[in-house]
């Protein structure tokens, strides 16, 4: 049922019907008329969102009535439109997850989240009003601190949802791996210090198809000694790709440490070069 760093496309068309109507809800019958088996399915979400399919479902309800809430609709609205069949169900399931009422979402950030879909696996990405604040791939050890990061810095509710540069984003990203896109319009938001920024402002800099040593890249911005320093701020970088810490390599060219992994830095380094 599952490829390799992928989401089988199983999967995909059930997430698919949730986007057009969060509101639904299967049950395990509905799941059996698709061809699909219950038990299939609650082991990979399990596996992939620590929770169980009928928990995905019901926390997509909430992430939709939240969306709605944000933009204006009545909480009435909201809850009846996402599928609850009480205000009272509704309010407590909402303050469970979100740690307030539904009348408190109104006054919070947020940040939204979505899935896609690339030949190297699936990605989240992040992004507010601003632009993208985070591009990883779903099996990083470290995206659930990235997450909380995120969050704290913001004072910012992460809701799964559409966003204006979504769209972009998904464009340009296949363009990219299609070999045809070298540089990337999505507006990014970066969160970091003033160090990190630099480092990650320097990172944009190296030019598709090229790599940077460590030192090099710390000469750009402080001094040839600062490597750790810059290494560091390398690896706390949230946004994959578009701010492409995977050109930089070791001084003798050899490839170092890469949050989505050797082989991904190793493949994109390889599929520039053939395209430059």
């Amino acid at each position: 049922m599952e490829h390799a760093h992928q989401t089988p496309e199983v999967i995909r068309s059930l997430l698919d019907k949730l986007t057009d109507d969060p509101s639904l809800k299967f049950k395990d019958a509905d799941l059996r008329v698709l061809g699909l088996e219950p038990h299939s399915v609650r082991r990979w979400f399990l596996k992939n969102h620590q929770m169980t399919f009928q928990a995905y479902q019901r926390m997509y309800r909430i992430n939709s009535a939240f969306k709605h809430i944000q933009q204006g609709q009545s909480v009435t609205a909201a809850a009846f439109d996402s599928g609850f069949d009480s205000l009272s169900g509704f309010g407590d399931s909402f303050k469970s997850i979100f740690g307030f009422s539904p009348l408190g979402g109104k006054t919070r950030q947020v940040i939204d989240l979505t899935r896609l879909e690339t030949p190297l696996g699936t990605m989240f990405a992040c992004a507010t009003k601003e632009g993208l604040c985070l591009l990883e791939f779903t099996d990083r050890k470290m995206l659930e601190t990235e997450f909380r990061f995120l969050s704290k810095s913001m004072n910012a509710i992460i809701v799964q949802g559409e966003n204006e540069h979504f769209a972009l984003l998904k464009k340009e990203l296949g363009e990219y791996f299609a070999g045809t896109r070298k540089e990337f319009s999505v507006p990014i938001h970066k969160v970091g210090s003033d160090f990190q920024n630099k480092v990650w402002q320097a990172l944009q800099t190296v030019p598709y198809g090229e790599t940077r040593s460590y030192q090099q890249q710390a000469a750009m911005i402080t001094s040839p000694n600062a490597i750790r320093a810059v290494a560091n701020a390398n690896g706390m970088n949230k946004i994959s790709i578009l701010v492409p810490c995977h050109r930089v390599v070791g001084a003798d060219g050899s490839l170092t440490g890469y949050g989505g992994g050797i082989w991904r830095k190793q493949w994109l380094l390889d599929m520039e070069k053939a395209h430059k």
